[in-house]
């Protein structure tokens, strides 16, 4: 019996040792989202209400079905993310003039320069990340990457 665990063990490390490709996704992920998080934490926000912002129109407001959309969040998950926005004086609510049961969810002006904020955190992301890999490499990411979302999709996995 102690045998056959040893096996298994040496056999389940042997395989850990090539990371799986949703390991390495997920603590790519993670490792992103913990580096907003601390640079959110800097202008009391959070990385979800960064991208809350960021998804939110800056003129026209936005329907709270399509931040939720863009940012790829449930609605609940949302609703406590729009609360929060609202406490913290960051939006305001507005009835659709164009939907009487719709609102729309507009900026206020601190809203706005939290925007700009966050639009700044991850356009020096993104710069930081070009300059250190190279123009192909980052094709062949964004290909590999679609190519997922797509097999997920189109549900060819499971």
């Amino acid at each position: 019996m102690h045998n056959k665990f040893l096996l298994s063990l040496v056999f389940y490390l042997k395989c850990m040792k090539e990371k799986t490709i949703d390991y390495i996704l997920r603590a790519t992920w993670q490792a992103v989202s913990r580096m907003y998080n601390e640079e959110a934490s800097k202008f009391d926000g959070s990385m979800a209400i960064g991208f809350a912002l960021l998804s939110i129109d800056k003129e026209e407001g936005t329907p709270s079905s399509k931040i939720s959309a863009r940012m790829g969040m449930e609605a609940t998950s949302l609703t406590r993310t729009l609360k929060t926005l609202e406490e913290k004086g960051l939006i305001i609510r507005k009835p659709n003039p164009n939907d009487g049961r719709g609102v729309l969810i507009y900026l206020t002006d601190f809203g706005k320069e939290k925007r700009e904020q966050s639009k700044e955190t991850v356009l020096k992301f993104n710069e930081t990340i070009r300059k250190n890999i190279s123009e192909e490499k980052l094709k062949n990411f964004i290909e590999v990457s679609e190519i997922i979302n797509d097999l997920i999709a189109e549900k060819k996995i499971f």
